[in-house]
């Protein structure tokens, strides 16, 4: 069995998106993953599987989502270790930084074209840095003030951002 880290995009925006965690739970469960357990309720659930192809398992649960709730829920899975570089490429790329730390999560891993031209629109207050399968944006100033997350967006499809602090306590709660 692989354990994974899946997590959903945009739920719990409004009342018609509304996607409660012993809801996700039970939904993870019924497309017949095991070990589920969820962490705050923000979209981020472990499971367990025997599948090996990250993108079945994507599509398996968006799949079940959708039945769930009645509209789509995309969704990004990445083992363990593949969570456990991510969060090392944001303890290298954020070294000496005060500011705060957020970091896209994606479906497919950006090309060497796209990556140098995200790392390219990084200015002195907002530094952007690839890296696993997840760009990281460093901003002096809180995520909403920041100028480059539009921009960021654009152009890396599908993707769910996350706080490198909620990265650290998946990895210390689900990656022992």
């Amino acid at each position: 069995m692989t354990t994974y880290v899946a997590f959903l995009r945009a739920i719990n925006l409004g009342a018609k998106r509304k996607f409660p965690k012993e809801a996700i739970a039970a939904a993870t469960e019924a497309a017949g993953f095991t070990g589920v357990a969820t962490h705050i309720n923000t979209g981020n659930v472990r499971l367990e599987t025997r599948m090996r192809s990250r993108a079945r398992i994507e599509a398996a649960l968006e799949e079940s989502y959708r039945a769930d709730r009645g509209f789509d829920v995309p969704t990004i899975a990445y083992t363990t270790g593949e969570l456990c570089d991510v969060v090392a490429d944001a303890d290298r790329f954020g070294e000496g930084h005060e500011g705060r730390h957020y970091v896209w999560l994606l479906k497919d891993e950006p090309d060497a074209e796209l990556s140098a031209a995200l790392e390219s629109t990084s200015t002195a207050g907002e530094r952007v840095r690839v890296g696993h399968r997840a760009v990281h944006l460093l901003v002096d100033e809180g995520y909403r003030d920041a100028r480059l997350v539009g921009t960021v967006e654009k152009q890396i499809g599908v993707t769910t951002n996350r706080n490198v602090t909620v990265l650290r306590a998946l990895i210390a709660k689900w990656c022992s």
